[in-house]
């Protein structure tokens, strides 16, 4: 399951901007790709060391800095420093524990969101937090391991298809917002595969398992939600900026991705309420199991407590019992504890308890 918080204790007590990374510590070496392009050229390569990308800040060429990995802090700080990135821009970045947000600091723009990916083995939710810098003609995107759902935005731009190559930085930012929102479709169709299976379960076999696996799918849609709920207002503050950053042309496509957002979050909350639904349902459940249970032992108490009432008179120890002596007392009495059963059975069958 996602983690929903990060531990933040090592920051206590620090100044602000302070280059901590908070999240997941990775041992790996950090990965470094570059993409740049226009309308007729086209380069990528994969860089050793963040110097290498600087180079490439001054050039009419768009260009796109991918940095998968944000355990080396030295790196983040170089990157910073060369591109003009605030302190506490910096800090954000490295705190993995961001909210989705968006914030116009003229020179460039910071987007802040999640890249959600789900894993067949383990069925569950991978996240990760992306940040964006968009430039003037530059995007650098931080990762924070290697792996992504970029791959097909990477194939179009390799082979040129659609209008990417003839459009500017806003629009590959665009497109990296779209492929991660577009993804969460992908999410929500295993979720959905998910709660069918559990729905199915549920009606025919309902067991303390199957609850633990609501209970987990539940909280990985909350933290789906948690995810998304604020990419709305990311989008809509990108759609309303008046930054030079960002053309008028796009605003067509920010809407269309809004109306994706809008769409997530939708069918997120329709899952949600089909799970607290589905919990009702379980122990409504088990709770008629429990009666139907209760029902049938209560029916067999009731049936023997004149059987047991009959037998105790009779097995008093007292010498004077006329019916000890006759010669068809105890076939009798065994007939006449077999009649009141069964009377007692007809009537609990036409009262329809049994």
């Amino acid at each position: 399951m996602p983690k929903f918080l990060k531990k933040t204790s090592r920051k206590t007590g620090l100044p602000p901007g302070t280059l901590v990374h908070i999240g997941e510590r990775k041992t790996e070496e950090v990965k470094i790709t570059v993409i740049d392009y226009d309308q007729t050229t086209f380069r990528e390569t994969g860089v050793k060391t963040i110097e290498e990308c600087f180079s490439f800040k001054e050039t009419p060429t768009v260009t796109w800095i991918n940095i998968d990995g944000l355990h080396d802090v030295d790196i983040i700080k170089k990157t910073g420093e060369y591109f003009g990135i605030h302190p506490l821009i910096q800090e954000d970045i490295l705190h993995t524990g961001q909210r989705p947000k968006m914030e116009d600091l003229d020179a460039h723009i910071l987007i802040i969101l999640k890249m959600l990916l789900y894993d067949d083995e383990t069925s569950v939710i991978n996240t990760e937090q992306i940040s964006i810098i968009l430039g003037p003609n530059f995007v650098i995107s931080f990762q924070e391991m290697k792996g992504d759902v970029f791959n097909s935005l990477r194939e179009r731009i390799r082979t040129g298809k659609g209008r990417i190559r003839r459009m500017g930085t806003d629009y590959l930012a665009y497109s990296l917002l779209d492929s991660i929102v577009d993804h969460y479709f992908i999410l929500l169709e295993k979720c959905g595969e998910r709660i069918e299976d559990l729905e199915e379960e549920l009606a025919l076999n309902p067991r303390p398992e199957t609850l633990q696996d609501i209970h987990n799918l539940k909280q990985e849609i909350i933290f789906l939600r948690k995810s998304v709920w604020p990419l709305r207002e990311v989008i809509s503050s990108l759609e309303r900026a008046e930054s030079a950053l960002i053309n008028d042309t796009i605003s067509m496509y920010l809407r269309d991705l809004y109306d994706h957002t809008i769409q997530v979050i939708d069918s997120v909350e329709a899952y949600h309420d089909i799970l607290s639904g589905m919990i009702d349902l379980y122990l409504s459940s088990v709770s008629n199991r429990m009666n139907e249970v209760m029902k049938v032992l209560t029916v067999f108490a009731s049936i023997f407590i004149p059987l047991t009432f009959i037998a105790g008179i009779y097995g008093m120890n007292f010498e004077f019992m006329p019916e000890l002596k006759v010669r068809w007392a105890y076939p009798a009495l065994w007939g006449l504890m077999i009649a009141v059963a069964a009377i007692l059975l007809i009537v609990f069958k036409r009262k329809k308890w049994l």
